[in-house]
């Protein structure tokens, strides 16, 4: 009905004008931005009309939006990196290591273990089923989580354990489902296991997806001797993020973390990077709210009434296990009492990780015989995860008192975060 061009405006429109309805509900904007998709997009009015209105974003519309989202994750990497100055990771010690790994485990434990007794819908695949969905509730996603710190300026602990933590999660994640998808096949088919799909396999990808960031990143730091205006570094800074993207996809690497080592590296070489980093702040609004708007449009209602028990237990246990395992690392570290009540709500939003790793899921000939359930369940989960998510994080970064404008220094307790401030009188 309309052209790519016409549905990127109308998408764009649209996540500007529930911007304004968010603010009457003191909701955050990227919550705004998915449920703006979610109204525009063909599957809200696919489900409603019952196929007969494919809303303004077309199914095939969609297709063609694949670059923006690979490019806007690209770019989502690249300003958490940036976060990784050493001085920070020297402050905060092992304390990010710990706590990410304990996190990750426990959540992987956690779903693990409650899926094994959810066997009605599964009766003869539930070991391989609950390999995989254990392993993918591991990862996060970084996105939600970063506008909503952007949006309202949050400072403090919380924030600065947060960052680090998200980004560190995705390298866990990947290890952890690498080693769970080798096990499922074998579960599932009766394979044999061997140390190149379980181990090898999996840390090349990482230790080359590292290197092919650092490469880039010191190329920038480098270039930026030589350009020194703001539009020059702001090219240089977008072209190494394209570059990174784009050896991702032939090298079949993960662009996260390649983008996210391109700001880490250049963020430690420069001793100005925190002011360069601020030209690309300026730029990547639109692109961000873009690709939220796409995600809503993406996600599809229709999986609702195929998610039975499952994709209850799932959401229900992964936001227990990520609580839970953040509370335990952050008490294992000694870190700040605020990190440990709050760290476990910010990260609840799963997202493009996620989905992609029910795709490579979906794409196993070996594992066809649990994939739709996999895939049913993980949607579902970024149904309510993305939409109830962001405004946990901001409810978090409030109750901690990382949020300026919106809590005090003080902290407030769990029990008031949902609470109305009363008026004195």
């Amino acid at each position: 009905m309309f052209t790519t061009l016409i549905m990127i405006g109308l998408a764009m429109v649209a996540g500007l004008l529930l911007t304004r309805v968010m603010k009457l509900f003191n909701l955050p904007n990227v919550t705004g931005y998915l449920i703006a998709g979610l109204l525009i997009g063909p599957n809200f009015w696919q489900l409603i009309t019952k196929g007969s209105f494919g809303g303004l974003i077309t199914d095939e519309g969609l297709k063609g939006f694949g670059i923006i989202t690979s490019v806007a994750l690209g770019f989502i990497a690249f300003s958490i990196g940036g976060e990784f100055k050493l001085a920070t990771i020297k402050k905060l010690g092992g304390k990010i290591i710990v706590i990410t790994l304990v996190q990750a485990v426990t959540t992987v434990v956690f779903v693990m273990t409650a899926m094994m007794f959810v066997r009605s819908d599964c009766p003869d695949h539930y070991i391989p089923r609950a390999l995989l969905l254990g392993a993918i509730a591991a990862a996060t996603a970084p996105a939600a989580t970063l506008m909503v710190v952007r949006q309202y300026k949050a400072k403090g602990p919380v924030t600065e354990t947060l960052l680090p933590v998200v980004a560190f999660d995705d390298a866990v994640g990947l290890i952890i489902f690498s080693v769970c998808f080798a096990l499922a096949e074998v579960f599932a088919v009766g394979g044999s296991l061997t140390a190149e799909a379980v181990i090898l396999a999996p840390l090349r990808e990482i230790g080359l997806s590292l290197l092919v960031g650092a490469a880039l990143g010191a190329l920038l730091a480098f270039m930026c001797r030589f350009f020194k205006s703001r539009d020059s570094r702001l090219m240089l800074m977008i072209c190494a993020v394209i570059l990174g993207v784009g050896f991702s996809e032939i090298l079949d690497l993960s662009s996260l973390l390649v983008c996210m080592m391109i700001g880490a590296v250049f963020a430690n070489m420069r001793g100005d990077s925190i002011h360069i980093l601020t030209h690309i702040e300026k730029w990547t609004p639109p692109l961000f709210m873009l690709f939220f708007v796409i995600s809503g449009a993406d996600l599809k209602l229709s999986i609702l009434p195929k998610v039975g028990l499952a994709g209850v237990v799932y959401v229900v246990v992964r936001a227990i296990g990520k609580y839970t395992g953040a509370f335990a690392g952050a008490a294992v570290t000694r870190s700040e009492r605020t990190v440990r009540d709050y760290l476990g709500l910010t990260l609840l939003p799963q997202a493009g990780v996620a989905i992609g790793m029910a795709q490579m899921v979906a794409a196993s000939e070996d594992l066809a015989v649990v994939a739709d359930q996999v895939v049913t369940v993980v949607l579902f989960a970024t149904l309510v995860y993305e939409l109830t998510g962001p405004v946990i994080t901001k409810a978090a970064l409030q109750g901690a008192g990382e949020i300026d404008r919106l809590a005090s220094k003080e902290r407030r307790p769990l029990t008031m975060l949902f609470r109305k401030k009363k008026k004195s009188a």
